[in-house]
């Protein structure tokens, strides 16, 4: 863990005061922030130290992404042309064709790809729809993120419907079908918070992850009200085994929502998956009612733009701290928060009549440093750059042409910095990324693993199909005949 100075930098703090300081320096011992201010100040006060110059750079809280996907660095693009069946494609796929080395080989790539722009802090569902039936997925992913010395949370859960829900097991390297229960998916989520949660000097942790909160009604999108009516045995049933297994385990509870699933869930007060233990994604839809839900209960929201019609603006005016995520990172999304951040805040300005008054850049910021940690329930350990918090700082290279002028910073982060202009990265007090150089690990090792692993998946499951043509002098892309989803491989 460190012990240096960040020295002559401009250091947007995000901290209670929203400071800004130019010309300034961060002290930093072991994983902590132990002082910041003018850099000729902590210059004198830390003499001794090793010095980091950061002239012409900019200093932010590491970036924060608290919904991603374990997997989809691997899987990127594969059925970007038929968004209408995309879950039908990778959700057989992951649940049928991946092998554990799979795991790993993504867990190297998309941890790259984060720490390359500046994310520190990522949260990976495994799978599309969370799979729990082989814990050695989990692991494999994290040992990943463990070593490249990142800060994940692993997000491990039941699926949705059905129960049992069919799986197919590679590690004899020849298929194995099962089919697994409830229970069991249960089971193998205990596996993955007692093995992983608060390793890695607690940078790793494990939040408890069904696929949506309410089973029994749309999986991935709004349900009309009169779909979305009582709950059902399942839905109580899924809620207070996820409850009882969170308090068990002190852990956090992460899952999807979507518009009639928190009118729903709210019918069983005792076990409701709502709450400020719980952040929830999407909410795509929801009512003015369920907006009231979500306040009354503290639970937090997390929103991947562009979000369909999901309400973010009347959420945040009633109180409601949203974070953006980035969903990511397929079938066409990345792990750049900045970008993705610059996306959410566009979207709302084509949203309200092109409204550019909504969402200034100050608020953006917030949305992917503090306000992404408080729905992580961890803001009072990162999210900005304060004495006493963790020592997870990302330093952006500005004395380049699209970052000039060097002058209104946060406007400059938020409307032209992209990922690729991080220079240096610390997590727990631990330079990772320096002048661009990624400390730990060798990155064409792990990049030419990945697509190894990518190349044999496809192969698996027949993935070809999926991957058309760029559509070349097309207005409009159309298909001579239906696409068919991936089908379990035949055993025997």
């Amino acid at each position: 863990m460190g012990d240096f100075l960040l020295l002559h930098g401009t250091i947007v703090t995000v901290d209670r005061e929203r400071r800004i300081i130019e010309d300034g320096g961060l002290a930093v011992s072991g994983d902590r922030i132990v002082d910041i201010g003018a850099a000729d100040e902590l210059e004198r006060r830390h003499a001794g130290k090793r010095v980091i110059d950061c002239r012409g750079k900019l200093l932010i809280p590491g970036l924060i992404d608290a919904h991603g996907h374990a997997g989809h660095a691997l899987i990127r693009s594969i059925a970007a042309d038929t968004n209408s069946m995309w879950m039908r494609v990778v959700t057989p796929t992951y649940y049928h064709y991946v092998t554990r080395d799979f795991w790993y080989a993504d867990g190297l790539v998309s941890g790259l790809e984060r720490l390359r722009a500046g994310v520190t802090t990522g949260a990976s569902i495994i799978t599309s729809m969370p799979r729990a039936d082989d814990p050695v997925f989990a692991f494999n992913h994290a040992r990943a993120y463990r070593e490249l010395g990142l800060r994940q949370i692993v997000c491990v859960g039941p699926s949705g419907f059905p129960w049992p829900h069919p799986v197919t097991r590679w590690e004899s390297g020849a298929p194995e079908r099962r089919q697994v229960g409830f229970e069991e998916m249960i089971e193998g989520s205990e596996a993955v918070i007692e093995t992983l949660n608060g390793t890695a000097d607690g940078r790793i942790k494990v939040f408890l992850t069904p696929f949506t909160i309410v089973p029994s009604v749309e999986p991935s999108n709004a349900s009309s009200p009169d779909q979305a009516v009582n709950l059902t045995k399942d839905d109580r049933m899924q809620a207070r085994r996820v409850r009882e297994t969170a308090r068990k385990w002190g852990v956090r509870i992460h899952s999807d929502a979507f518009a009639g699933q928190i009118r729903m869930a709210h019918q069983d007060r005792e076990n409701a998956l709502l709450g400020p233990d719980v952040h929830l994604q999407h909410c795509w839809g929801i009512s003015h009612d369920e907006i009231d839900i979500l306040g009354e209960t503290g639970t937090r929201v997390t929103h991947a733009p562009p979000g369909r019609s999901t309400p973010v603006l009347e959420m945040m005016s009633k109180g409601i701290r949203v974070a953006i995520t980035s969903d990511g990172a397929a079938p066409s999304r990345h792990f750049d928060m900045l970008q993705t951040a610059r996306l959410a805040q566009f979207t709302q300005h084509l949203l309200h009549n092109h409204d550019r008054y909504l969402l200034p850049p100050g608020k953006v910021l917030e949305m992917i440093t503090i306000d992404a940690a408080h729905a992580l329930g961890m803001e009072d350990e990162i999210g900005s750059l304060e004495v006493g918090k963790k020592a997870d700082i990302a330093v952006i290279d500005m004395r380049k042409p699209h970052l000039m002028p060097n002058w209104m910073p946060v406007h400059r982060l938020v409307h032209q910095v992209l990922g690729s202009d991080v220079d240096t990265v610390i997590v727990d007090g631990e330079l990772l990324m320096e002048e661009g150089r990624v400390l730990r690990g060798d990155v064409d090792a792990a990049l030419a693993f990945g697509q190894e692993e990518a190349l044999a998946l496809v192969k698996r499951a027949g993935l070809e199909a999926h991957m058309h043509d760029p559509g070349w002098g097309k207005l409009l892309r159309t298909f001579s005949e239906p696409i068919a989803p991936p089908v379990p491989p035949a055993i025997g």
